[in-house]
């Protein structure tokens, strides 16, 4: 599982059967799957609503129909509300870009959470959320529809994901050493003298502005091994 399948959206009183569908079909664009919908006062498998998932109908099928907010977020340790406006919140709102990424921290469950289109989550709903998301737009027109509100969470969330994995590739690289790198450096200069282009009056000022080119690369070991190996087979060359 990965760590973007840990997130539940839950839809509070949704009441849009091609809202639903939309959804359904954003989530799969995004790789969420875990679609749970609280008192739906619609048909969310209606014919409007399959068209409208188009790829994503298998996520309206397995959607989990629940009566009440804490029963669909039972077994989740982090949840995030979606609001327009503070409404008495003491916590400050956040952007989605700020706040998703907490719910895909740790591989723990979670909830994205999105009330209804006509009236949004009520203060006891919100109560059960631990942080709250307020999507900035347009201030003379700031009202999103919900299946827009919900893609925009989405895709966040997904750009969160890439950011973990490609953070964690990098942690996995093994990134070269000093000693490593020093070795590198000697084994570039004896080439470049034997080549000539570099002489021993001009090699430090020379070498100095190479190493800054290198570090900035800041190359792992695999590539610095690459390299070398190139060095080696233009010491070969020249001896032949």
């Amino acid at each position: 599982m990965t760590s973007i399948d840990q997130v539940k959206i839950i839809l509070v009183e949704p009441a849009g059967e091609r809202n639903i569908g939309s959804i359904a079909r954003v989530m799969r664009n995004m790789g969420l799957s875990r679609l749970v919908i609280v008192n739906p006062r619609c048909d969310y498998l209606s014919e409007d609503a399959q068209i409208m998932a188009v790829h994503g109908i298998e996520i309206l099928y397995k959607a989990l129909i629940v009566d009440s907010l804490p029963t669909a977020l039972q077994g989740c340790q982090r949840a995030i509300a979606t609001t327009a406006r503070a409404r008495g919140i003491t916590t400050v709102l956040e952007t989605p870009r700020v706040a998703l990424p907490w719910l895909l921290e740790k591989k723990v469950n979670s909830a994205l959470i999105f009330g209804p289109e006509d009236r949004g989550l009520s203060n006891q709903e919100l109560s059960y959320a631990q942080r709250f998301i307020c999507i900035r737009a347009n201030p003379e027109y700031p009202s999103l529809n919900l299946a827009q509100a919900v893609g925009v969470c989405a895709y966040e969330l997904y750009q969160g994901l890439e950011k973990i994995e490609t953070s964690e590739n990098l942690v996995q690289e093994k990134k070269a050493n000093i000693e490593e790198l020093e070795g590198y450096y000697q084994h570039l200069e004896s080439v470049l003298l034997d080549v000539n282009y570099l002489y021993p009056h001009t090699a430090p000022i020379k070498m100095a502005k190479l190493r800054r080119i290198v570090n900035r690369a800041n190359l792992n070991s695999q590539e610095l091994s690459m390299i070398r190996g190139i060095l080696r087979q233009i010491q070969w060359a020249i001896k032949q």
